[in-house]
């Protein structure tokens, strides 16, 4: 069966990060008649030792398939870093076909609808008075305790259309009113999405909501453009609770084994507070 590969993205991608790549920094001489910033395709070619037609093909989005050695070669020429080099095998390769639902021939895969186990659900509250999430595969928000409520938005009242953690992020005024920081946090979330659901853009629920996101916000639409990815992973942020002011928090994210596309993030305090 075939995996959910997505060769004209990955063409954007090497064609994105070989703009970016000058010439003096992977060790090549400037050259002359350079009309564009960064590497010419040639120049990549010869980094990762390809043929230009073959690396040619690969930026058209032409149907070849990269080994896993070429992926490593141009990851290395293009100097991508771990997120970036997950990012571009889920392009080339996509899920592993055994991974995949059956689904009837020339009919697109819709995704099943998203349960969150009563225990999950049950830990969740356990963890109060800590914030904590359970995001699902679009990231919307399946479970939430009161104090995440409290220091987010009140996940419970909005619709179940409504839940989606990264809707929220570059909707209305809540979530700039949260994060001290808010374009570096929502860049890296919308980073992080992108390399979460790289292998799923082609459902009919994610492929809307990120029409939606681009439709609706100018920094998705800039952003969205550069293929920029972010690990997924524990750390420290700035939030402002709305009764204890500025916080720092650290944050944990779990991954719930038996679906393992649902994780937990839960938040701890580090300071009894800052100044703004």
């Amino acid at each position: 069966m075939e995996s959910d590969r997505d060769p004209v993205t990955l063409g954007d991608l090497l064609r994105s990060r070989r703009a970016r790549l000058s010439p003096a920094a992977v060790g090549l001489p400037p050259g002359v008649r350079r009309r564009t910033p960064g590497l010419r395709r040639e120049e990549v070619a010869q980094l990762a030792n390809l043929s230009p037609t073959y690396y040619a093909f690969l930026e058209q989005g032409r149907q070849v398939r990269p080994s896993a050695q070429v992926l490593d070669a141009l990851a290395g020429a293009l100097r991508l870093n771990a997120a970036e080099r997950q990012y571009l095998d889920v392009l080339a390769n996509g899920r592993p076909a055994s991974a995949q639902p059956p689904r009837a021939p020339g009919r697109r895969a819709e995704a099943p609808v998203e349960t969150i186990s009563a225990d999950v659900v049950d830990l969740v509250q356990r963890l109060d008075p800590h914030p904590t999430i359970v995001k699902g595969r679009r990231w919307d928000v399946l479970a939430s305790n009161p104090a995440a409520r409290e220091l987010f938005t009140d996940w419970e009242s909005r619709p179940p259309e409504d839940r989606n953690l990264v809707r929220w992020m570059f909707s209305g005024g809540e979530a700039r009113r949260v994060y001290l920081d808010w374009e570096r946090e929502a860049r890296a979330m919308l980073g992080r999405f992108r390399l979460a659901t790289a292998a799923h853009l082609n459902e009919p629920n994610i492929a809307a909501l990120v029409a939606e996101l681009q439709r609706d916000s100018a920094h998705v639409r800039r952003w969205w453009l550069e293929h920029d990815v972010v690990s997924i992973g524990s750390g420290v942020k700035l939030l402002r609770h709305p009764r204890l002011g500025p916080l720092e928090y650290s944050h944990v994210v779990l991954q719930v084994a038996d679906r393992p596309q649902q994780t937990l993030v839960t938040y701890t305090p580090r300071t009894s507070g800052l100044t703004d």
